[in-house]
């Protein structure tokens, strides 16, 4: 199906592209959005006519998301939860709990549908979260999950997860241990 493009859609094409797309994805996706409309002649003959004005609009929404990506340039958001001493967390941190925590620590509109998470995040540790304010404007934000905000802050501080010190420590006596117990001498089994 073909559809003219109202906006950048990543790895498709530009806005005013005319481009084949998969009848699924135009009527699911870029028709209920508002991102293309179907390549019909008077679509064709509609969008030519208001090309300025769309292409006016894009222009106004991306210099407002710029200035709002300026907010978040650098940022790093502290997230508390519990977590096994493995490092594994109970539960998980979704793209909503990073759009609210980031939301309330920057006073900037992030919603869920801007975070880019592909997978939940199940670990403690720093991750890089890219965070798209509009089609052509990007961020990349620190998430920092840990137990306490004292392991947050010796996290953000050492680039390192508080936890992983810990089962390196444990790995490296087991076999100490494992030793230990096959050195000890035999019972003689026979009795006389």
């Amino acid at each position: 199906m073909k559809v003219i493009l109202l906006e950048r859609v990543e790895k498709l094409g530009n806005l005013g592209e005319e481009v084949n797309v998969k009848p699924g994805f135009a009527r699911n996706y870029l028709l209920p959005q508002g991102k293309a409309l179907r390549a019909t002649a008077d679509n064709v003959a509609y969008f030519e006519k208001e090309r300025k004005a769309i292409e006016a609009a894009n222009d106004k929404r991306r210099t407002e998301a710029e200035k709002e990506a300026k907010k978040l340039e650098g940022l790093t958001v502290d997230l508390i939860r519990q977590a096994s001493e493995s490092a594994q967390l109970y539960g998980s941190v979704a793209a909503r709990d990073i759009s609210e925590v980031v939301a309330e620590a920057t006073k900037v509109n992030v919603t869920r549908g801007q975070v880019d998470l592909n997978v939940n995040l199940k670990t403690l540790g720093l991750f890089t979260v890219p965070v798209t304010l509009h089609p052509e404007v990007k961020v990349d934000v620190v998430v920092n999950i840990a137990r306490t905000a004292a392991e947050a802050e010796i996290q953000r501080e050492t680039g390192q997860v508080v936890g992983a010190d810990h089962e390196e420590e444990i790995a490296e006596e087991a076999p100490v241990e494992a030793e230990a117990q096959t050195e000890t001498p035999a019972e003689d089994t026979e009795a006389a």
